[in-house]
């Protein structure tokens, strides 16, 4: 049997749910219905990275309730900044406590394929996932190289691929970065999907589309703009081509936010429709 995951707190910290397990299970994010944090933190890695929701909200709101657990690699530098990578070992039962079934957006505040976060706890994480499996889990990395990697290597948990309830992405800003797609594209599952947030240029999914004749690609796009102070604008051709690429392949498109100073400034729709495509695989009623 594998060693469990231990939890390390800091000298008088409770091994209670923090502040962020109590919030209600619901999220501000349209394509989710909840989020689950078993880790937080997380390092940039590309320009899509540069106005982070997470780190500032890390650095903020939560800055002393991440603060309070020591961190992966705990040094003075990562125990003082609050988005170092943490795990909470605790928020594994935080699914199984949702008794309706719901979208999952797991981790939202980190990378649960982070090269920090211990291999033996992505693995409980992933255990949590199988065995709780009246959610839909939508796991988001920009690491897909090492999520290919890690099923590989997990064969026993997962003989045939990840299973129609556990979905996995990868953040894509603009061409540059497309080589995530092949990535993805190496992950044996049902449902693979891009978030395509902020998009910053222009990007052509041609080469990665299905055929419409049942290609084993990718199942779903998200598209939206940036949005926070000085965001960059998204030019609307570009979502556009996205658009019109995902009717053409028959793949669902969802269109998040056109973005701005905030989120809702520039509000959801695109050419007058709110798309709020899904694909129709692992979902409950």
């Amino acid at each position: 049997m594998a060693n469990k995951t231990r939890i390390r707190y800091l000298p008088g910290e409770a091994a209670a749910f923090s502040p962020e397990d109590a919030l209600p299970d619901r999220s501000a994010i349209e394509w989710t219905d909840a989020t689950w944090n078993p880790t937080t933190g997380c390092t940039r890695v590309s320009a899509g990275c540069d106005r982070c929701y997470a780190a500032t909200l890390a650095g903020r709101l939560l800055k002393a309730t991440y603060r309070s657990r020591l961190p992966v690699v705990n040094t003075p530098t990562n125990r003082r900044d609050p988005f170092a990578l943490r795990i909470w070992p605790e928020r594994l039962r935080v699914p199984g406590s949702w008794r309706k079934p719901r979208r999952v957006f797991v981790n939202s505040m980190s990378d649960l394929f982070h090269r920090e976060v211990p291999e033996d706890f992505a693995r409980q994480c992933f255990r949590a996932m199988l065995e709780v499996d009246r959610h839909v889990y939508q796991v988001l990395t920009k690491r897909p190289a090492r999520a290919a990697k890690f099923v590989a290597r997990h064969r026993g948990l997962f003989p045939e691929g990840l299973p129609a309830h556990i979905w996995i992405g990868t953040s894509v800003e603009d061409q540059s970065v497309d080589y995530r797609i092949r990535h993805l594209l190496a992950v044996p599952a049902a449902v693979r999907f891009l978030s395509c947030e902020p998009l910053i240029g222009p990007l052509d999914l041609g080469a990665f589309m299905n055929d419409g004749a049942g290609c084993d690609g990718l199942h779903w796009v998200i598209v939206g703009g940036e949005s926070g102070i000085g965001a960059r604008p998204m030019q609307a051709e570009w979502a556009r081509k996205l658009r019109d690429q995902c009717r053409g392949a028959e793949v669902p498109f969802f269109f998040k936010q056109w973005g701005g100073r905030t989120p809702k400034a520039g509000g959801r729709a695109l050419d007058g429709v709110m798309w709020d495509e899904y694909p129709g695989v692992g979902e409950t009623n």
